[in-house]
């Protein structure tokens, strides 16, 4: 099925699919789990359209390509263009909210770090980032103090709070308006608390958002 937004109410969501960009490193206990440094400036990368499923349909890991890792995440979609926009401009931007997956292939991505090369091959795959459907903004009240946990097979794997950003979440999208243009349709991922780990096949999902839960299924 071809993806698009769409609302958690059923009401008509217009907006094209376009881009998600997302920043690594955005939670101190991610980054301590992996034993990662501290980075100077938001480390910023991007999926394509292609990267974007439903988390209604199966998710379908790579085969053959090492361990894929889950990363939970607060989504963000964009409705309006954002270009060197401040934080208050970015957070008027706001279409939605959702959660999302950022799909990685972790062997691949840890080689790829070791060489000095970019992610987008760990990152960015078709079926990278299953995306739930999308909150109004006023359904989602505070997201800079928002909980936001995976489960997989009944066990909590990950749970953390928006309020534990390095980087807020407007002041993350404007600060990627200085360097990319944010325009309507395009998704913003926040950043993953700790407890990434590897996906099998058959596994269950539930990906909570505030009081919200999405479940999903992996193929």
């Amino acid at each position: 099925m071809v993806y698009q937004h769409r609302y958690l109410d059923g009401s008509p969501l217009t907006l094209p699919v376009g881009k998600v960009v997302c920043i690594g490193r955005n939670y101190l206990d991610h980054i301590r789990e992996l034993n990662n440094v501290l980075p100077e400036t938001p480390i910023l990368f991007m999926k394509p359209a292609t990267a974007l499923v439903s988390l209604d349909e199966p998710i379908r890991l790579p085969a053959g390509r090492g361990e894929c890792h889950h990363e939970v995440e607060l989504a963000v979609l964009v409705g309006r263009e954002l270009r060197n926009a401040d934080a208050e401009t970015a957070r008027a931007a706001v279409a939605g909210y959702g959660i999302a997956l950022d799909l990685t292939l972790r062997d691949l991505q840890n080689q790829l770090k070791k060489n000095g090369h970019p992610w987008e091959t760990a990152k960015a795959f078709d079926g990278a980032c299953p995306l739930s459907p999308f909150l109004k903004p006023d359904a989602l009240p505070d997201p800079q103090a928002t909980d936001v946990a995976l489960q997989v097979n009944g066990e909590w794997r990950q749970q953390g709070n928006t309020r534990l950003m390095m980087m807020g979440v407007f002041a993350l999208m404007a600060y990627i308006s200085t360097h990319f243009t944010l325009q309507p349709g395009d998704v913003v991922l926040t950043g993953t608390p700790a407890g990434v780990g590897p996906l099998q096949s058959g596994a269950a999902l539930l990906l909570r958002l505030a009081d919200h839960d999405f479940n999903a299924r992996l193929a």
